[in-house]
Formats: C-alpha cells, structure tokens, sequence
C-alpha cells in the first residue's frame, strides 16, 4: 500500500502559521492528504481535493480523541508532518517531522507579559515539547538561529532519549502584489503587521511613538491588532488620547489586505523580541518595502534591515524611527575640565 502524508495542524488557526499552511495546501500536488485541521480555520483554510479531514475542536477532549486517531491511523511507512509545532501525544510507526514554529516551545524566556491564559497554555506546550520530544523523527525550522536554539534545548536534556536531526528549511509563497508600491502618496509611514501577544512588543512600541510625539514628531503608524488583545487596544486608545499620537489599528485583516497595506507604507517597522521566522519580514523583502528592525539574529537570518534598534528601548527604537525620517539627531559633546569648572561655578 502506498504511504500516506498526514499533515497533524490543530491549533493552526490564524497568522503566519495558517499563511505557511494555506501556502503549503496550495502547492500540493501529490494526490491525496490526510489532514487534521483546526476547526476554528474551517472557513479559510484551502482543503486541497481529495484530502481526508479531520476536524479538531479547540478543547482538550477533542485534542485527545485526534491524538488516538493518529496514532491507530498511521503505518509503517507513513509520514506525519506536525505542523502544530509540537510531537504526537502518542508514538506511532510512521516517520514524524516536526514543524517548529514557535520559539517559545524552546525557550526559557520569562512569560510574565502574556496573558494568564496564554501564560499557562505556553508552560504546558513546553512541558509536551520536553516529554514528547523522542516521538520526533525530524525536526524542520526556518532560520539558522531557530535551528541554533532548538539544538541547545535538546542538549540541555540528560541522555537515554533518541535524539532527532534538525533541518532548515525555510518556504513563502510568492506575493502578487498591487501595482501601487511606486506611489509617493502613502496613507501610513509606518507598518506593524502583528498580533498583540507580549513579544511582539507593542508597549515599547507605543512608547516610542510618545517620545517622538514629546519632540513635537508625529509619524503615522499602523497597527493590526485583533478584538481578542482588548487590554493592549486599551492602552492604545489611552496613549493616543494622551498623546495625540497619529496610529491606526485596522483590527484583523485579510491576507489581500495585509499585502495591499503594505503598499500604503513607507516601511515596516518590527520591534518584536522573539521570532522563529518573521514572515512580515519576508514579505517586506519580496515587495522592496524598507525595514525597521529589532538587532537580534532572527531579523539578520531572513534580511537586511535599513534601520536596527534595541527592542528593549523605547529611546532606541524612537532613534531609529528619526534616521529614517532624515531628522538630525545631535550626540552630546563634551566640554573640556576647565569648561565644565567654569559652568558649575557659574550656577
């Protein structure tokens, strides 16, 4: 019997992974899939024909009931690609590839930003990532830095457990984009294209742009924040009332739309703290839109950026913001001894 490719993707439902997903679906070309699919995605995920689906609800009966069904479903011979990020529950005979995705699986960085329940549904992912690591046959990253920090994460664990080959491979689809990127009229300077999770870093963000507007700059930037980051929209409209700081937050937006908002920047700006991809990153090369990026390694794997800046500094991220607007920022000079004397006496 010839083998099956079973795509595993629950809890794929919405940003880059759904784009990576949708893109994948696409481009097949092989005859038949056995998917198991998000039902949250069910209205925009592309279902290829002649596929298998299996629908999986998000909550923890469902979860199971789709473990067990991938483990009696699969045969010797059989690929599963666990586009989730994570390895099956339960082992089986076929061979296992995990897409990682998520560089918080991986990571010790500290949660204390996200929300409870995000807080709590991370911690548990990276205790499954740790016990269920030996069901992976193949791990499949995107960068050089993701594949970097994967590899010391598996060799933090004692021995005794099989340990899986880590792969870069990295794909996008290619954009079609409106023919409106040569216009000089633009509605925003700047665009931010994310959701609202801790570390994409939106606060450090926001703060930036109420340094600037404190020096009388005000450049537009905007946002693509969903209804489920209320707190964070919250204290947007706080700082915008505050500050009369010129951002727009379009809320959730279509892939078409996200690529036609692109064309109505002057650039991307990217201050989040932690990426295994940055697709938005990508996107921006294959349209020739400038970047505005945090100096970390992931923004270095996929581009070169035309401004870097500290993400963990408002004043930084501001700077940068400023070089590209062409404003002259003066560094402080020095005054001699007999200078500094003369002002202190002065006073």
């Amino acid at each position: 019997m010839k083998p099956t490719l079973i795509i595993y993707a629950p809890n794929i439902n919405t940003g880059g992974g759904l784009i990576l997903l949708n893109d994948l679906l696409r481009s097949w070309t092989g005859g038949g899939l056995t998917l198991f699919l998000d039902f949250r995605a069910a209205q925009t995920i592309d279902q290829p024909n002649l596929s298998s689906i299996h629908w999986v609800r998000p909550n923890p009966i469902s979860r199971l009931v789709a473990e067990f069904k991938l483990h009696f479903l699969v045969k010797r011979g059989d690929r599963v690609l666990c586009f989730h990020g994570l390895p099956p529950v339960l082992s089986n005979l076929g061979e296992v590839y995990v897409f990682l995705q998520n560089r918080l699986y991986v990571s010790n960085e500290s949660l204390a930003e996200f929300a409870f329940k995000t807080r709590w549904r991370i911690r548990l992912e990276r205790m499954m990532s740790r016990i269920f690591r030996s069901h992976a046959s193949l791990y499949v990253v995107q960068t050089p830095s993701m594949q970097e920090a994967l590899c010391k994460w598996i060799a933090s664990f004692d021995g005794g457990v099989k340990i899986p080959k880590v792969e870069i491979l990295p794909f996008m689809a290619q954009l079609s984009t409106p023919n409106t990127l040569a216009l000089e009229e633009k509605c925003w300077d700047f665009i931010y294209v994310a959701d609202g999770e801790a570390h994409k870093n939106h606060k450090n963000l926001i703060i930036a742009w109420q340094i600037l507007a404190k020096e009388n700059l005000r450049p537009s930037l905007c946002l693509t924040l969903d209804a489920r980051y209320d707190s964070l929209k919250n204290e947007l409209a706080l700082a915008i009332e505050e500050s009369g700081l010129n951002i727009s937050d379009l809320g959730k937006i279509t892939r078409d739309q996200v690529i036609y908002s692109y064309t109505n920047a002057r650039a991307l700006i990217f201050p989040s703290m932690s990426e295994s991809f940055g697709l938005p990153l990508l996107e921006a090369v294959s349209i020739g839109l400038p970047i505005l990026a945090s100096e970390l390694d992931y923004v270095r794997d996929v581009c070169i950026p035309d401004e870097t800046f500290d993400p963990e500094s408002p004043v930084s991220i501001s700077r940068a913001v400023k070089r590209f607007l062409g404003c002259i920022e003066h560094p402080i000079s020095p005054k001699s001894p007999a200078e500094f004397w003369h002002c202190l006496n002065s006073n």
